[in-house]
């Protein structure tokens, strides 16, 4: 019977497959850590202006888009410890505590 020996095979070399290509999840894309922020909103909001305005930062580019109430997430684990209720995105700079992030993409984990 060629069948038994052909399935045999299969089912044997499965688990060598599986740890051949094993799935990892992103913790970092390829403009910093992954976050999860309660606002987005672009440099050239009014509220954007605003907070920007305040915190004395300057931006090149009025198009970016801000991350307001950042937090880093780590995707790793079981359970809700990578959820984020809010924006998850990946942000150009994060230097600035938290509050604000500049030059952020939004993401799906």
């Amino acid at each position: 019977m060629v069948f038994f020996p052909a399935a045999t095979l299969a089912i044997a070399i499965s688990p060598l497959l599986a740890a051949a290509t094993p799935l990892e999840a992103r913790q970092t894309c390829s403009t910093g850590a992954i976050q999860c922020c309660q606002q987005t909103t672009s440099a050239a909001s009014a509220s954007g202006a605003a907070l920007l305005g305040l915190l004395g930062i300057v931006v090149q580019d009025a198009n970016v888009l801000l991350g307001v109430d950042c937090s880093p997430i780590s995707v790793v684990g079981v359970g809700n410890s990578g959820a984020c209720s809010a924006n998850t995105v990946c942000c150009e700079d994060s230097s600035h505590g938290g509050l604000v992030s500049i030059g952020c993409l939004p993401i799906s984990l």
